[in-house]
């Protein structure tokens, strides 16, 4: 056989294996869910959607290329079942108390830090004892989300009856119920407000931050059993975006805390509890 000929049989065999292997060596898709949760989801469900989860997963993908982590938008109320029929793969900035128990899945810590806090308008002599007491006050919240001022029940009726709730789908909308006097107090994330008011700086005299906290979200994700990537290697890309400093410039801006996150110490605490 000339040299000419086996090179030619060489360079097809290489394509044919190519070819072959190709499709093994491609990048694995991990469904992460987004509902809508500013600043962290805006939108979820509509063409553009945007917010912090985003840009986490932009640097996730930059930083290696054996998984594409992409948007899988769902909602605050279906996340659960979406979650456990596989469409997604991953819940992300969630707190296993809210409403996970039972559900399968690996639970990781993110090590971010952000807290839920009471706002109303701004009056002559109010001050931070208006916030001591929510008895008689109209309360503006999102519905679906999960309070620890009642105990983390997030039915409707239950809501309205004993608080006195005003419940929407929007933050915007509760902050501008206070501003108008149509709620007297509102439930709202820290980085949310602190984007609110980069928004509409005209508003920052007239809103009230109350320093009692509601409940301190320490964030986690929430691993789907059958999903592409494990919890090991999710947790080793994140500590690689913790040390490389992008978390501290994707969260930071908005009084995100980015904390070293807790390692599991058994195989225990990667179980669905």
């Amino acid at each position: 056989m000339s040299l000419a000929l086996r090179r030619v049989l060489q360079g097809l065999l290489w394509v044919g294996c190519s070819a072959c292997c190709g499709p093994a060596l491609a990048e694995q898709l991990v469904q992460v869910g987004g509902a809508d949760f500013p600043p962290y989801v805006l939108k979820a469900e509509q063409a553009n959607p945007g917010g912090l989860l985003l840009e986490l997963l932009t640097a996730l993908n930059q930083l290696q290329g054996d998984y594409r982590f992409v948007l899988q938008p769902t909602a605050v109320a279906r996340r659960f079942r979406d979650f456990e029929q596989g469409r997604i793969d991953m819940a992300v900035f969630e707190n296993p108390d809210w409403g996970w128990q039972g559900i399968a899945g690996t639970r990781i810590d993110m090590g971010l830090e952000d807290a839920e806090i009471f706002v109303a308008r701004t009056e002559p002599g109010r001050g931070q004892d208006y916030f001591a007491s929510l008895a008689g006050k109209r309360l503006a919240l999102f519905n679906g989300y999960h309070y620890g001022f009642a105990d983390f029940n997030a039915e409707q009726e239950f809501l309205i009856k004993q608080f006195n709730a005003r419940l929407t789908y929007s933050h915007d909308s509760n902050l501008l119920m206070i501003l108008r006097g149509r709620a007297d107090i509102a439930l709202i994330t820290r980085s949310y407000l602190g984007a609110y008011l980069e928004q509409h700086p005209q508003y920052a005299g007239q809103l009230l931050a109350s320093q009692r906290v509601d409940q301190v979200y320490h964030h986690y994700a929430l691993l789907r059993p059958q999903a592409p990537i494990s919890a090991e290697q999710f947790r080793g890309l994140f500590q690689q975006l913790r040390e490389n400093g992008k978390l501290a410039q994707i969260f930071g801006r908005y009084q995100i805390q980015v904390k070293p996150a807790a390692t599991p110490s058994s195989a225990a605490a990667d179980g669905a509890n």
